[in-house]
C-alpha cells in the first residue's frame, strides 16, 4: 500500500454496538490496560524477525523499564486510591480495585512473555556467539579470571547483612536486587540468614575471555554464588533466592514550600523509602526465607511475582554490544538542512531566509545546539530565554545558556523540577544555571511546565528581532537521536511576541492576553482544540470536505474524545496516529465509525504532536489549517500543564508537516497497528499491493532533505500525499 493508496482507502465497516454502550461511561477503553497494551507492542518488537537480533534485545529491556515506571507511579496511584477508600470511577467506569485486577492479570502474563522472549533471544544470541552462562558452564580459565574480577573490582563495594536480633532487615531502596541466603556454619551447624545487595553501581554482567568476534558474559548474582567462601567463610550455602523491589515513586511537595529546590531534594530522599508496590522473587525460595523478605517488606501476596528466569530484564541493555555493528540497525547519519549549509552554519541567516523546519532524527539536533551557541557568541544578541523539561546530564544547552550568563546577556531559564525521574538532574543544571549568573525560575507549583520553547533576541540595525524556536520535543541532544520530533525556527514578529508573553507569564504570572497565533494549556488551548474540532463538523454538515488529522503520543481527554465522537457522526473523516495510550473506541456505528487509529512503533519513538484540519478543503491542502504542539490529549496534559499549541502558516512549512510527515506517518505499514472496536491491535502483515511494507521510518532515511529549502524530497512523496493545490500546479 503507498501513501496514495492509504488515502482513498475506504474506511473500516463500522461494528455494530447496543445503544446503551454507545452512551454509556464504556465508550471509553481504559487508559492503564491501554497503557498495557502499548507496553505488549513494545514487547511484539523484540519478537519481530524485521528488527535486528541485540535491537529486539533493547526493546525487550525497553519494555521491562516501561513496566517498573508504570508500577511505580499508575499502580502505586490506584493502590492509594484503594488503600484511601477512593471508589472514584475511571472515565470507562471501572473502579480503582477493579483496574488493579484487571492490570495484575494482564502485567502477569506480560511478564511471563518477557521470560519466553529472553529465552528465545539468548538461543538466537548463542547462535551468533554471544553467551550468557551459569555457573556451571565456566572453565577453569574463566574461574581464574572471575576469581581476580571478584575481589578486585566487586568484593571492596558488597555488604553482606545478616539476619537476626542484633542485625534487623536493611532497606532495599527502589529497583533494589538482592541476594538472599540461607546459610550453615559448619562448625555447629547453626543457620544464618543473610541478604546481599547487589550493588547498582557495578555492572550486571560480567564479561568473560572470549575468540575474537565473540562476547561471553555472565550474570553479577552468579559471581557473588561462586564466591560466597570468602563472603562467609565456614559457612555452607543450604539454599538461595534473588529478589528485587518497586516502590512507590510520587514525589509530594508541600504547597506552601519556601524553598522549592530542597522541598524537591527532600522529596526525592522519600521517594527512595517509598512503599513497595511490587516485588519479584526468583522461584524455588526457601519457604522461610520466601515469607521473612515479604514480612519485612510489607509486601502483599497478590504483589508478589515468582520469576523462572531472569530477574531485572532491563538491565540486558548492557548487552546491546557496539561491538557487533552486524546484529544492530545499519548506521544512520542525520542530515544538515541545504539552507543552513547554504549559508555556512548562520542559523540566524538560515532563518530570515524563511521559516525554517526540522524533523529529527531524520535532520540533526545539533542545529538546535548550535542556534543557542551561535547566540551564546553572538555581540548583538541581548537575550535568551529557555524553557528545560528534559535534558542530558551534561547538557550542550545548559552549557550554551551559562556562556551567554557568563558573556554579560540576560539568560532566562525556565528549569522544571517536576518533570518526573529527572527531578535531581534539573536540580544539578539550575543550579549550574545560577552560578553562571543565569536568571532561573520555577514555573508554577500545581502546573508543571511542559511547553518546548526558546528565543534570542538580537540586535540587528535600529531593530530588535527575536528569533524563536518552538519544539515538539525536549531540548535533550541523546533523546533527539531516537525520538521523531519537530523544530520549527522563525523570526516573525507575532510568533515572537507570543513566546515573550509566556515567559513573562512563566516568570511573572502575568496572565498572557492578545496571543497572536499561539494557544497555550491550561487556558486556551483546550478550548481552540474543540472549536476547531467543532468547525470541521460544520463544514461537514454544510457539504464541505472535512478531514480531520492527529499525532500525538496519548489521548485519554474525554471531553476532546466527546468532540471527536461528535465530528464523526456529522460526517468527518478523521485519522489518528496514536503511539501509546489510546482511550477513544473507533470504528462504532453512531459513534466513531469515521474515525480510524493506528500506533506506530518501530526503530524511532515517535513522538511529536501535530494536528491537521482540512478547513472546508480537504486534507491535504493550502486551505486546511496546520498545527505543531508540545501537548498530548491527556487531562494533565490540556488542564495541569503548560503548553504550545501553534500553526504553521509558512506554506512550506504547512506542505512539510502535512504533506510528507503526516502522509506518510498515516500510509506505514511495517511498523503499524490498528486499533480495533474491542481494544485489540491487528498488525499489517502484508502489502495491499504485493511488494514491501510501506515504512515511513525507512521513507524518511532514504530521502533527501524534506525541509531544506523547503522543495528537495517533495518529488519522492507519492503525488496523493502531497498537497492538492501543489499537484495541481505541475
Amino acid at each position: 500500500m503507498t501513501q496514495a493508496d492509504f488515502l482513498r482507502a475506504p474506511f473500516p465497516a463500522p461494528v455494530e454496538r447496543p445503544e446503551a454502550e454507545i452512551t454509556g461511561r464504556r465508550r471509553y477503553f481504559n487508559r492503564e490496560l491501554s497503557w498495557l497494551a502499548f507496553n505488549w507492542r513494545v514487547l511484539e518488537e523484540a519478537a519481530n524477525p524485521a528488527v535486528p537480533l541485540l535491537e529486539r534485545l533493547r526493546f525487550l529491556s525497553i519494555s521491562a523499564t516501561n513496566l517498573d515506571e508504570f508500577y511505580t507511579v499508575r499502580v502505586a496511584g490506584l493502590r492509594a486510591l484503594v488503600r484511601n477508600g477512593t471508589p472514584t470511577p475511571s472515565e470507562d467506569g471501572r473502579t480503582p480495585a477493579e483496574q488493579l485486577r484487571l492490570i495484575h492479570d494482564d502485567a502477569r502474563r506480560l511478564m511471563k512473555m518477557q521470560q519466553i522472549t529472553y529465552k528465545k533471544l539468548k538461543r538466537e544470541m548463542e547462535a551468533q556467539g554471544i553467551e550468557i552462562l551459569t555457573r556451571s558452564k565456566l572453565t577453569g580459565k574463566d574461574l581464574k579470571h572471575l576469581e581476580d574480577h571478584f575481589l578486585h573490582k566487586v568484593f571492596p563495594v558488597l555488604s553482606p547483612l545478616a539476619i537476626d536480633p542484633a542485625h534487623p532487615f536493611p532497606f532495599i531502596p527502589n529497583t533494589g536486587f538482592t541476594l538472599a541466603l540461607e546459610l550453615e556454619r559448619e562448625e555447629d551447624h547453626r543457620i544464618l540468614q543473610a541478604l546481599l545487595p547487589i550493588p547498582q553501581q557495578v555492572a550486571r554482567f560480567v564479561t568473560l575471555p572470549a575468540a575474537p568476534g565473540e562476547h561471553r558474559c555472565l550474570p553479577l548474582e552468579e559471581l557473588l554464588l561462586l564466591h560466597l567462601d570468602m563472603l562467609f567463610p565456614g559457612y555452607v550455602m543450604r539454599g538461595h533466592c534473588a529478589f528485587r523491589v518497586l516502590r512507590d515513586s510520587d514525589l509530594e511537595v508541600e504547597d506552601e514550600a519556601e524553598d522549592l529546590v530542597r522541598s524537591f531534594e527532600s522529596a526525592l530522599k522519600r521517594r527512595r523509602r517509598g512503599e513497595v508496590i511490587r516485588m519479584k522473587i526468583s522461584a524455588g525460595a526457601p519457604p522461610e526465607l520466601r515469607q521473612l523478605i515479604m514480612e519485612e517488606l510489607h509486601a502483599a501476596p497478590d504483589e508478589v511475582v515468582e520469576v523462572r528466569g531472569l530477574l531485572g530484564v532491563a538491565d540486558l541493555k548492557e548487552l546491546v554490544l557496539s561491538s557487533r555493528p552486524d546484529l544492530l540497525w545499519p548506521p544512520f547519519t542525520p542530515r544538515v538542512p541545504e539552507r543552513v549549509q547554504d549559508h555556512e552554519g548562520d542559523m540566524f541567516a538560515a532563518i530570515r531566509q524563511k521559516d525554517m523546519l526540522l524533523h529529527h532524527p531524520y535532520e540533526t539536533f545539533d542545529l538546535v545546539i548550535r542556534f543557542l551557541e551561535q547566540a551564546a557568541r553572538d555581540p548583538n544578541v541581548l537575550a535568551i530565554k529557555q524553557t528545560l523539561y528534559r535534558t542530558s546530564w551534561d547538557s550542550p544547552i545548559v552549557s550554551a545558556l551559562c556562556e551567554a550568563a557568563e558573556a554579560g546577556k540576560s539568560v532566562t531559564a525556565l528549569v522544571e523540577l517536576k518533570a518526573r525521574f529527572d527531578e535531581a538532574a534539573n536540580i544539578r543544571q539550575s543550579r549550574r544555571l545560577e552560578r553562571a549568573g543565569a536568571h532561573v525560575v520555577y514555573g508554577f507549583m500545581h502546573l508543571k511546565t511542559h511547553a518546548k520553547i526558546s528565543t534570542v533576541v538580537r540586535r540587528e540595525g535600529d531593530n530588535l528581532v527575536t528569533y524563536t524556536h518552538y519544539g515538539t520535543g525536549n531540548y535533550h541532544p541523546i533523546t533527539a537521536r531516537i525520538y521523531t520530533d519537530l523544530s520549527f525556527f522563525t523570526c516573525d514578529a507575532a510568533l515572537g511576541r507570543d513566546a515573550t508573553k509566556v515567559f513573562n507569564y512563566l516568570s511573572g504570572y502575568v496572565q498572557p492576553q492578545g496571543l497572536e497565533n499561539l494557544a497555550i494549556a491550561p487556558m486556551t488551548l483546550k478550548p481552540r482544540l474543540l472549536e476547531m474540532i467543532r468547525a470541521e463538523a460544520d463544514h461537514a454538515r454544510a457539504g464541505r470536505p472535512a478531514e480531520i488529522w492527529i499525532k500525538l503520543n496519548s489521548l485519554i481527554e474525554p471531553e476532546v474524545i466527546d468532540a471527536l465522537y461528535a465530528a464523526s457522526q456529522a460526517g468527518v473523516k478523521i485519522s489518528l496516529v496514536v503511539r501509546g495510550i489510546c482511550g477513544l473506541r473507533p470504528g462504532i456505528k453512531g459513534l466513531s465509525e469515521n474515525i480510524r487509529v493506528k500506533s506506530v512503533v518501530g526503530r524511532f519513538l515517535e513522538h511529536s504532536r501535530i494536528v491537521c484540519f482540512g478547513n472546508g478543503g480537504g486534507l491535504p491542502s493550502q486551505q486546511a489549517r496546520v498545527f505543531l504542539s508540545s501537548a498530548d490529549w491527556m487531562g494533565r496534559n490540556l488542564n495541569r500543564r503548560v503548553e504550545t499549541l501553534v500553526e504553521a502558516l509558512n506554506p512550506t512549512v504547512k506542505n512539510q508537516i502535512m504533506g510528507q510527515i503526516m502522509a506518510a506517518n498515516l500510509a506505514d505499514e511495517a511498523q503499524s497497528w490498528v486499533l480495533q472496536p474491542d481494544g485489540s491491535y491487528q498488525r499489517q502483515l502484508s502489502s495491499a499491493t504485493g511488494g514491501p511494507l510501506f515504512s515511513c521510518h525507512r521513507f524518511f532515511m532514504d530521502n533527501p532533505s524534506l525541509s531544506g529549502r523547503g522543495t528537495a524530497g517533495a518529488k519522492d512523496v507519492p503525488r496523493l500525499a502531497r498537497p492538492r493545490d501543489e499537484v495541481a500546479a505541475e
